[in-house]
């Protein structure tokens, strides 16, 4: 089978043998996957990372212990959760110390034609939902979960900084809960301490000051950027507005995967180019360009 390989800051494709099942995962048939920003600075040395990455993935299962999973158009949720530390018997499994992170931490990705999950972790694709739309499920998914860290009430003024896809999605996701939504750019004029709720999305070192520079008194800082590298930031304004900072990470599929069945928010418009999963090299490099929303890999039979 083809899988896509990252090392030293190259991205391949090699052939490998279809990977072993454990027992109580699924082996999974790629049907569609996304590179998202944090693909990209696993090339850039993210993790130190070295292997096969890939996280939002839409699949069929091939085979699975629960034969009711056999055939199921699936998502799957990518923190791989030990299931017995009290982080996971809180129903934390996200934060779980012992975790193992799909294409990220000590597990291969889904940019390969077949890729391994626990059963646990997936969720089956509603009918009404197209493939290349399900693929935004895991980041959706993040963006949603600004919603259950923050009580943001409907009609309340959001700022988002960041017009890539993530922040995209986020303006979305917050615009179906009932909130006016501004993005911003990093070219674009920006007043100062004008808004209670500000969201990073920029995926930049600079994003946090910038986003500071937003924010009234007692207003919060919703962090969704991962980066590559320490951050510098000057933490007297913080301290001086007394302003609070939430680090937000992956959020719950269910909710997600419910606005997508119920077409409250569009994704086909964020996809820009296709790639057969061979072609993968010229796939990152077009997803690394500036201003690129979503790429997709797809497998050989349905390039």
């Amino acid at each position: 089978m083809l899988a896509v390989h990252i090392e030293r800051g190259r991205v391949g494709v090699r052939r490998r043998p279809r990977p072993p099942r454990k027992p109580g995962h699924a082996l999974i048939r790629l049907l569609c996957g996304g590179i998202c920003n944090t693909d990209l600075e696993l090339v850039r040395g993210y993790y130190g990372f070295r292997g096969t990455p890939g996280h939002e993935f839409v699949g069929e299962v091939a085979e699975a212990d629960d034969r009711a999973w056999v055939g199921k158009r699936v998502v799957g949720e990518i923190n791989l959760a030990c299931e017995h530390c009290d982080w996971c018997r809180r129903g934390l499994g996200r934060h779980c110390p012992h975790r193992t992170v799909l294409g990220i931490v000590k597990h291969p990705g889904c940019f390969s034609e077949f890729f391994t999950l626990p059963e646990r972790n997936l969720h089956v694709v509603p009918d009404e939902v197209p493939t290349e739309a399900a693929v935004f499920t895991e980041p959706l998914a993040a963006a949603c979960e600004v919603l259950e860290q923050v009580e943001i009430p409907p009609g309340d003024e959001v700022a988002v900084r960041g017009p890539g896809k993530l922040g995209r999605l986020i303006a979305r996701a917050l615009e179906a809960h009932g909130c006016r939504v501004r993005v911003y750019g990093r070219h674009d004029q920006v007043p100062r301490a004008s808004f209670h709720w500000v969201v990073d999305a920029t995926g930049s070192a600079e994003g946090l000051r910038q986003c500071l520079e937003m924010t009234a008194p007692r207003g919060t800082v919703i962090l969704k950027s991962t980066v590559h590298g320490a951050v510098r930031v000057d933490t007297a304004p913080v301290v001086v507005n007394e302003i609070t900072l939430v680090g937000s990470r992956c959020g719950r599929f269910e909710p997600a995967l419910e606005l997508l069945r119920a077409g409250k928010l569009r994704v086909d418009d964020l996809v820009a180019a296709r790639y057969a999963l061979g072609e993968a090299p010229r796939a990152f490099r077009q997803a690394a360009r500036p201003g690129t929303l979503k790429v997709l890999l797809l497998p050989p039979a349905l390039q």
